[in-house]
């Protein structure tokens, strides 16, 4: 077998075109080329790979790190990214050099119990592989092939970073990365008894998700390993941190929450790797809580005692929930999410007005009144027509309301009644069809809270079939197909999910 990429070689790479190029048509059933669709790392350097062994993303230090490779998410959804851009493995066939979203199959798929990646491919009889994997600061890359006269080499356009492919150093990285990553797991509080084995290969696959998206210094923890979600956003985070603690990571639980602990929660939506935060969209209303209920579960002080970065001891930051952008995102109002996360903080509603002077007894009652509609709790105060809000379930889990548990069970038994093979939208107002995973994952957590198992089950069972082949979970996919349509996997569901095993299958033991 030929390499091209020598033992000493840099494997280089581009940015891509500004001249409008087209991506690359990828192969049925399958996302298109430069989309991740796997992560490997173990917080320090982290890279994505897409379907087609293709490096499309890559951040140190950690995943909400510098971007040494960065691939536009606007390019992405136009259908413009340049065919040379990341690093790009080709196979030469017939005297052609050709990438991988030409041959005739393409699989994926984790070594088990790892974070190392391998992409395989067909050409006819000839077969390929490459194989990635991350450990602390560097990115080790293997290639193989099969047949007559094949070879495998690596694309090398562009801007130079440091990877080592297919000489002894990238081999020493790929076995250390493996090792590392199975001692890891190992320390996981299994599920409790008669936990499936599908259910076992979902938590583990899901918490080495979160094992790469976690800054393994800081607690950082990035949304996804992606531009424009490579950010750490306090509710994503919030949960990863009670992931952690669940299945008995107590010191990665309280690095996620010591980070939270130390940002200014008033200042953004996002923030960056450095606790920085991030420009062009304004501070949310259920920030507090997510923080809150990570100190909680992590075992460390909270917002009472640790202030908000940059404001006094005596003077906490007041975080409003009213009038601010929710989950969903979109246009500032008064939103049953944010209603909910600011009812169940641990911050002292009515020292610090959080709730507009109310008790938090006060509070809970007004979320009855000013949320109820027909077949449950709508999304927007005081609009019965604003649609069923799955986030109602935050009311069970983590944020427990007992008082409008009857209207969380009404409220996410319709929602799941709608739910399609891959699960359900976020909301009745969802604007279009395709199915999100979060919602989907944090609903069954809560239905299995309230003992309706059948219902959880049947939940998990959509969040299962929307995950791909090696596990991945992606933020949405297509309502038809089930082919990711965006950032995958996603850190919020992958945690989610962690949350609703744990919920079904108790292991009430100490930590591994």
């Amino acid at each position: 077998m030929a390499i091209v990429a020598g033992a000493a070689a840099l494997v280089l790479v581009s940015g891509g075109s500004e001249a409008d190029p087209r991506t690359p048509a990828g192969l049925p059933g399958l996302p298109p080329p430069f989309l991740g669709t796997a992560v490997v790392g173990d917080g320090g350097l982290t890279a994505a790979v897409d379907a087609y062994g293709n490096v499309v993303d890559l951040r140190a230090p950690g995943p909400a790190g510098r971007a040494l490779i960065e691939i536009p998410a606007e390019r992405q959804a136009a259908g413009t990214v340049a065919a040379d851009s990341g690093i790009v493995p080709r196979a030469r066939i017939g005297g052609h050099w050709l990438p991988l979203w030409r041959a005739d199959a393409v699989a994926q798929h984790y070594r088990a119990g790892t974070n190392v990646a391998v992409t395989a491919a067909r050409f006819g009889s000839h077969r390929v592989a490459v194989v990635y994997a991350a450990t602390g600061a560097r990115l080790g890359c293997l290639v193989r092939s099969s047949g007559p006269r094949v070879a495998i080499g690596i694309e090398e356009p562009g801007q130079r970073t440091g990877v080592r492919c297919d000489d002894e150093t990238a081999r020493r990285i790929v076995r250390a990365a493996a090792a590392a990553d199975r001692r890891w797991l190992a320390r996981a509080r299994p599920l409790g008894a008669g936990a499936p084995a599908w259910a076992r290969q979902l938590h583990g696959r899901s918490l080495l998700t979160l094992r790469a998206l976690s800054d393994r210094r800081t607690g950082a923890v990035a949304a996804g390993a992606r531009d424009g979600w490579a950010y750490v956003w306090p509710r994503d985070a919030g949960t990863a941190a009670l992931a952690f603690a669940a299945a008995g990571y107590r010191p990665e639980a309280r690095r996620v929450a010591r980070f939270l602990l130390g940002l200014d929660l008033s200042a953004a939506a996002r923030f960056h790797g450095d606790g920085t935060p991030v420009p062009g969209r304004d501070a949310q209303g259920d920030a507090a809580g997510w923080v809150a209920v990570a100190a909680q579960a992590a075992g460390v002080d909270g917002p009472k005692t640790h202030p908000y970065r940059g404001k006094s001891a005596h003077r906490p930051a007041v975080l409003p929930w009213r009038d601010q952008a929710d989950y969903q995102e979109r246009d500032p109002g008064i939103y049953l999410a944010n209603a909910i996360a600011a009812a169940s903080s641990q911050v002292d509603g009515p020292q610090i007005r959080l709730y507009g002077g109310k008790s938090a007894h006060q509070h809970v009652a007004e979320i009855g009144r000013a949320f109820g509609g027909a077949g449950g709790l709508v999304r927007e105060s005081g609009d019965s027509k604003s649609g069923l809000d799955s986030a109602a379930a935050w009311a069970v889990r983590p944020f427990p309301l007992p008082e409008l548990f009857p209207a969380v069970r009404e409220t996410l038994l319709r929602l799941a009644r709608k739910q399609t093979h891959f699960g359900i939208t976020p909301a009745e107002d969802w604007p279009g069809t395709d199915p999100w995973t979060a919602p989907t994952a944090w609903s069954a957590w809560s239905l299995a809270a309230l003992g309706e198992r059948r219902q959880a089950l049947r939940l998990l069972g959509a969040v299962r079939r929307a995950a791909t082949p090696a596990g991945a979970i992606p933020e949405r996919v297509d309502a038809r197909t089930g082919v990711p349509r965006s950032t995958t996997p996603l850190a919020w569901p992958h945690a989610l999910t962690i949350l609703a095993l744990h919920e079904l299958w108790p292991n009430r033991g100490l930590a591994g």
